[in-house]
């Protein structure tokens, strides 16, 4: 499923947020969006997936205006990991998971044996198998994000859009989640803020700064030392892991000045 935003422009309470922002996504992709706090990622986000209304002939969902679509349609075609996920009330952990077969479901119409089997594969597959009735409000931080990506996955839709999935998530688990997300065959636009991650598992690679796309690449091309210094304020060390071929972001402390290759002080003793 390709995903294409066009010149996207969006205010909050006369405020830009976005500035003519377009980029595409292809079917198959793994793409992940970077760039600091604040800078129009969520926004953007939001947009794709509806939370917002963009304007219209803006965002393009396989060839078809974002606006164009009912509730249910839109959820076939597209999955959300949001950022925020506040739940007033409470279920066991499969019946949260069920929710996201409704788009697949007619009216009035029950749990089938193909849904249960479903929902428990990719509870299985986020690392929680055995939690099926476990009460969702009494699951950890980083347990209810990967019950949320399970729900999200339940839908099978052909484009997944996530906001900092690994947000909440220990070491293990936020790769877990990664590799999981990289073994579906579908469409993958996330934002993300380890960059190491996003070096890792992503074919392309968005920067974005004050509401714009910086750049867009594949990650040797945009997580670059000079870029981690202009968008973050951060210096660092880029370098190729050489049995992966994926490169690796070492962060230098405040005060720190890189020559020759090697990591030397220029703080006063």
């Amino acid at each position: 499923m390709r995903l294409k935003v066009n010149e996207l422009e969006y205010c909050i309470q006369g405020i830009q947020i976005l500035d003519g922002v377009s980029l595409q996504v292809e079917e198959g992709e793994f793409v992940g969006l970077i760039g600091p706090n604040g800078c129009g990622k969520s926004t953007l986000l939001k947009n794709i997936y509806r939370t917002y209304k963009p304007g219209r002939n803006a965002v393009f969902i396989g060839g078809e205006d974002v606006m164009a679509f009912r509730a249910k349609e839109l959820a076939r075609e597209v999955s959300v990991v949001a950022q925020e996920n506040s739940v007033e009330f409470d279920m066991e952990v499969l019946d949260m998971v069920m929710y996201g077969r409704y788009s697949h479901k007619k009216m009035f119409q029950g749990e089938r044996k193909e849904d249960l089997e479903i929902c428990k594969r990719y509870i299985r597959e986020v690392g929680l198998q055995g939690y099926e009735h476990r009460s969702y409000l009494s699951l950890s931080g980083g347990e209810k994000q990967r019950i949320l990506l399970a729900r999200a996955l339940v839908q099978e839709s052909k484009l997944i859009v996530l906001d900092e999935p690994t947000n909440h998530l220990d070491i293990r688990f936020q790769y877990l989640i990664m590799q999981t997300l990289k073994r579906q065959n579908i469409t993958v636009f996330s934002a993300l803020h380890d960059l190491n991650i996003a070096a890792m598992y992503c074919d392309k690679i968005v920067l974005m700064d004050h509401g714009r796309i910086v750049e867009i690449g594949t990650p040797k091309e945009v997580i670059t030392e000079e870029n981690i210094k202009k968008i973050f304020g951060v210096s660092s060390q880029v370098t190729e892991n050489e049995s992966t071929g994926k490169i690796q972001v070492y962060y230098l402390p405040e005060g720190c000045i890189l020559e020759e290759g090697s990591v030397k002080s220029d703080a006063k003793v």
